[in-house]
């Protein structure tokens, strides 16, 4: 059997750069693509390219490839996909995570974020739908045939637990955005099991990614993850020979660390 081949999107820096290098540590190959790029420029002033974790997912004991990649723009997607065909042939795993509508909030936002849905910008509509949910559409549609020919696939979508019961801590869109991604997941999940493919949103709790900690006073930060954690149980997951038993569910990072033995914490 040949390598075990992931695209991670939106892994320059959090839980994709997580979920990416606990991959790598299992022996996979990680396609990793994000805007912030070492040789082109970052889009943020928090730490991390594409080039960096791929890097890092060699050094960690797999193949990282690097792509820029704004999933926003279907071509360069579509581009992406044909380099996975043309130079990996096949795709086992696909890991939905950019997200877009963390963006402003990452800039320093805390009290746009925390404000009443009509005191917020309509553009976070494109931040969220855009450069999140139709980016996991576009993203998915486009790997589909890879993943069908791939024996065990499985698409993993980043989600959040708000999108199963709205949390009045968090915004209005923010909860719409993730509800359509775990639909998303369970829609995908039934259209691709004949081919036995799995699908599934995972639910992480707070995680210490390099936004989250610009803001730790005032957050209780007893009981959060890491993204190296979360990679793990990501890792864990796309191991289990089970896993279309789970397809079609949202599943919390909690319980899968509990159903695997892995600690998400560190």
């Amino acid at each position: 059997m040949g390598t075990n081949v992931a695209l991670v999107t939106g892994a320059s820096r959090g839980v994709g750069r997580g979920v990416a290098v606990a991959l790598g540590a299992a022996g996979w190959q990680v396609w990793v693509t994000g805007r912030s790029s070492t040789r082109h420029g970052s889009t943020s002033h928090l730490p991390g390219t594409v080039e960096k974790t791929a890097d890092a997912v060699t050094v960690a004991g797999g193949v990282g490839v690097a792509v820029v990649c704004d999933h926003r723009d279907d071509a360069q997607t579509r581009s992406l996909v044909q380099r996975i065909e043309a130079e990996s042939g096949s795709l086992r795993l696909l890991v939905n995570n950019v997200w877009g509508g963390y963006e402003r909030l990452n800039a320093g936002g805390w009290t746009e974020w925390t404000a009443p849905f009509w005191q917020q910008p309509i553009h976070l509509w494109e931040s969220m739908f855009d450069a999140g949910v139709r980016a996991h559409y576009v993203t998915t549609a486009l790997c589909a045939d890879l993943l069908r020919r791939t024996a065990g696939s499985a698409v993993v979508t980043v989600s959040m637990e708000v999108g199963s019961a709205h949390d009045p801590r968090h915004g209005v869109l923010y909860s719409m955005a993730k509800a359509a991604d775990d639909r998303f997941a369970l829609a995908v999940a039934v259209a691709l099991r004949e081919a036995g493919v799995a699908s599934v949103a995972l639910h992480p709790g707070l995680v210490r990614t390099e936004g989250v900690m610009q803001f730790a006073e005032h957050l209780d930060l007893a009981a959060s993850e890491s993204p190296q954690g979360v990679g793990r149980v990501v890792a864990a997951l796309a191991a289990d020979t089970q896993l279309l038993e789970l397809s079609g569910q949202a599943l919390t990072v909690r319980e899968l660390a509990e159903r695997y033995g892995v600690d998400p914490g560190p």
